[in-house]
């Protein structure tokens, strides 16, 4: 779930940082810069790990702040295809169930990737699954145990030139129905989004299984 990313960075420490020494300065700085950020095919970043190596500060004339050329190493949240997690649900819709990790809230799991047998119900807006004449609800805020199927990264970058010719990432068509699926429950794509399932035995709703 969790891994560590090796990124290097160019760091500008502000005059008044100084006073600090170099791991605390670079480490607030990139902090301030990564920690809750998408960073493209990296994850969800969490914090800086450690300053693998840091270069001589470098003081432009006019400037007054030190840049040094910085190699470090993130937290980062990344799950891969196939973990088991556990979250709790978030949100229903037609669409499917959105879930919650309480940091992360991009996890969709698409109605297809339910137990078959499920029905949404438009009246108490959730899930019902139909498991041998007993109907088991997913409530929100129940905890749930779901599988990675996959993994999605949108550039959600400004730009000031949509026609621009400059190549970005082409989504496939199944990273583009999952982006919208969200998107149907949020006001945005998100930049980096999981597409699940709890089609198995022993995902589902933890109370499902008793445990």
């Amino acid at each position: 779930m969790f891994i560590l990313s090796e990124l290097e960075d160019t760091v500008k420490i502000l005059p008044n940082d100084f006073r600090k020494d170099d791991n605390t300065a670079i480490t607030d700085v990139l902090n301030e810069k990564y920690a809750n950020k998408v960073v493209q095919e990296v994850g969800l970043c969490i914090c800086v790990h450690d300053i693998l190596h840091a270069s001589e500060g470098l003081i432009l004339y006019g400037d007054g702040c030190s840049y040094k050329k910085v190699t470090f190493r993130l937290v980062v949240f990344r799950p891969f295809v196939g973990e088991i997690l556990t979250g709790r649900v978030k949100s229903c819709s037609p669409v499917g169930v959105v879930v919650t990790m309480g940091f992360f809230d991009d996890i969709l799991i698409p109605a297809v990737a339910l137990q078959p047998g499920s029905k949404f119900d438009p009246a108490e807006q959730v899930w019902v699954w139909n498991y041998e004449g007993e109907k088991l609800f997913m409530d929100i805020e129940e905890p749930i145990r779901f599988k990675v199927y996959r993994e999605s990264f949108t550039d959600t970058t400004p730009t000031n030139h949509p026609t621009s010719s400059t190549p970005r990432r082409r989504q496939s068509i199944a990273d583009a129905t999952a982006n919208n699926e969200l998107a149907a429950n949020s006001t945005k794509v998100p930049p980096y989004s999981l597409t699940c399932t709890i089609n198995e035995d022993g995902l589902g709703l933890l109370s499902w299984w008793g445990s």
